[in-house]
C-alpha cells in the first residue's frame, strides 16, 4: 500500500496544486517513482489511499496496467483518516485471506530499498510487523528510536526504553513496513489513528515488541519546499540509483527545445517538449517539467519548474507551480 492521502501542509501553496505525493522528480511524481520502486521488487497488486487532490493521483496511475501492476484505491471522505485509519480502511483490499504479508510505503518518500531480505527476515522471525529504520543522519528527527542489534527488534520507541534492551544509535523510521493483516486491527475504529502510536505503541508493551530492519542506502522525504528541491538535487548529483526509472533523470530530453546562448549545468533535467529560452543560464540543481516554458535571459538555480508551467522571471531556491 502506498499512503498517499496527506495534506502535505508543510509544502504551504504548492499542495494547492498538487497532493504531496504527485511532486515531480526528474520525470516522474513521487507516487508514480513509489509504484516503479514496488514493481521492480517484485510486487504486482498496489493499493493507494486518496483523499487531498486524490484524483491527480488517480489519474497518473489508472488500473496500473500500463505499468504491469494492478492498482486499486481507497477513497476516504470527510475528515482524513491518518496512517493507520487508511490502512484499516483499505484492508479488504489489502487482505487476501492467506495471512500474506503487506508492505506500506509513504508517498512522500524516495527509497533504493531492497525488500527482498525485509521479507526473507520478517518470515523468518514469524514477525507481525517489521519497521524499517535508518541512522538519523541528519540529526532532525528527535532520537526517539532505536533498535537492539542483538535482538533485531525495537529497544527504544518515541523516548520509551525496553528494560532488556540493549540500544543502539538514535534511528528513525523510514516511512517503509511490512505487517501481517492482523496487525491493522490493532489500530482503534475511533480516536487517534496514527499507526505508530495506536498499534506500534501496543506492539512494543507486549513481551514480543517490534521487529526491525535497518536500511544504510538512500532515503529521503519531501516534506517541505526546501526538502523538495534538496531531493531533487540529490538526484541530480546521482546520490540516488534509481535503476527503475522509465527514461533518464538527468539531462535534456531530444525533443526539448533550446535556445541560442543558453548555458547548461550537467546537473539538470529538462523534460519532454518543454522550452528554454535564449540566453537562459541554467544549474544547477534545476528542474524543467515537460511541456514547460522558460522565457528568455533568465537565471535559473536549485530550482523546479513544473510541467506546463511557464516562467517569466529568475527562479532561485524555488519553484515554479
Amino acid at each position: 500500500m502506498i499512503l498517499a492521502a496527506g495534506f502535505g501542509t508543510r509544502l504551504g501553496e504548492l499542495t494547492q496544486v498538487r497532493p504531496k505525493p504527485m511532486l515531480p522528480i526528474c520525470g516522474a511524481p513521487l507516487v508514480r517513482w513509489a509504484a516503479l520502486w514496488l514493481k521492480a521488487q517484485g510486487v504486482r497488486e498496489l493499493v493507494i489511499n486518496l483523499h487531498h487532490l486524490g484524483e491527480q493521483i488517480e489519474a497518473e496511475l489508472g488500473d496500473g496496467s500500463a505499468l504491469g501492476l494492478a492498482i486499486a484505491y481507497s477513497h476516504e471522505a470527510g475528515l482524513i483518516l491518518g496512517t493507520g485509519g487508511g490502512l484499516r480502511q483499505a484492508k479488504s483490499l489489502l487482505d487476501d485471506g492467506h495471512d500474506s504479508p503487506i508492505v506500506v510505503v509513504n508517498g512522500k518518500i524516495l527509497v533504493d530499498l531492497d525488500l527482498d531480505p525485509v521479507l526473507a527476515a520478517h518470515a523468518r522471525r514469524g514477525a507481525e510487523a517489521t519497521m524499517v529504520l535508518r541512522a538519523d543522519a541528519e540529526g532532525v528527527w528527535g532520537g526517539s528510536l532505536a533498535a537492539d542489534p542483538s535482538a533485531g527488534t525495537l529497544a527504544t520507541f518515541l523516548g520509551r526504553t525496553r528494560p532488556d534492551a540493549q540500544p543502539g544509535p538514535p534511528m528513525m523510521f523510514t516511512g517503509v513496513h511490512v505487517m501481517q493483516p492482523g496487525f491493522i486491527d490493532r489500530v482503534p475504529a475511533t480516536g487517534e489513528q496514527c499507526i505508530v502510536r495506536t498499534a506500534y505503541r501496543q506492539l512494543f508493551d507486549e513481551a514480543r515488541g517490534i521487529d526491525v530492519h535497518t536500511h544504510a542506502g538512500y532515503w529521503w522525504e519531501h516534506s517541505t519546499p526546501q526538502r523538495y528541491l534538496q531531493g531533487i538535487a540529490n538526484v541530480l548529483d546521482g546520490r540516488a540509483v534509481l535503476p527503475w526509472a522509465e527514461r533518464p533523470v538527468l539531462g535534456v530530453d531530444p525533443s526539448a527545445k533550446i535556445g541560442a546562448g543558453v548555458e547548461l549545468d550537467e546537473r539538470i533535467f529538462v523534460g519532454p517538449g518543454a522550452a528554454i529560452g535564449a540566453g537562459t543560464k541554467l544549474g544547477p540543481h534545476v528542474q524543467i517539467g515537460a511541456g514547460a516554458s522558460v522565457a528568455p535571459g533568465l537565471r535559473l538555480e536549485r530550482a523546479a519548474v513544473w510541467p506546463g508551467a511557464s516562467l517569466e522571471h529568475d527562479l532561485v531556491d524555488g519553484v515554479q507551480s
